[in-house]
């Protein structure tokens, strides 16, 4: 399986488990079910105009790491498999000296990823508010850990470094503190 890593998002990220604890049965994420899901997400996403070429242009603003040196973030809801929740996307934007206005001006050109939280319902995940995670590149694949794992459900659940941990360490009481940098 080839791995695939964009600058913004360091693979230190996800590097902390042995494989073999990433890719058992109770892996926090990447799961058949996980990546099904976010794949009906995007697709959801792109009919909203939330990502893919035609996306929506929002105000692009200053960013930090992982997300990218410039990001812009929509809130919203929607509906995935009869469920409505809150959708928080943030599309993380990077290069060498990229600017806000270049991505202002060419939003796609400079997209390095699309990041979601996405509140599921009551009892999928109740120890972090039921947020589903997903990390997707341009083009609507999910991206890896680098052990091959797709970025997507429970993101990192249990693990000192990741989507969870460092929302969970910024505060918030719905761990939503980091969307709005």
């Amino acid at each position: 399986m080839t791995i695939r890593k964009i600058g913004i998002f360091t693979a230190a990220l996800f590097g902390a488990w042995p494989a073999a604890t990433v890719l058992s049965q109770d892996s926090p994420f990447g799961g058949p079910e996980d990546v099904e899901y976010a794949a009906t997400l995007w697709e959801v996403m792109t009919n909203a105009r939330l990502a893919g070429e035609n996306s929506i242009k929002v105000r692009p603003f200053e960013g930090s790491e992982p997300h990218g040196t410039v990001q812009e973030v929509l809130s919203t809801t929607a509906t995935v498999d009869g469920h409505e929740g809150k959708l928080l996307v943030k599309r993380n934007h990077g290069g060498e000296g990229v600017t806000i206005q270049e991505v202002y001006d060419n939003p796609v050109e400079h997209l390095a990823a699309v990041t979601i939280m996405f509140k599921r319902e009551e009892g999928y995940d109740p120890e972090n508010q039921n947020w589903f995670w997903a990390k997707y590149l341009p083009s609507g694949e999910l991206d890896v850990n680098p052990d091959g794992v797709e970025l997507a459900g429970r993101v990192a659940k249990g693990a000192d470094e990741g989507c969870i941990a460092c929302h969970s360490a910024a505060g918030g009481e719905d761990l939503e503190t980091l969307t709005s940098r």
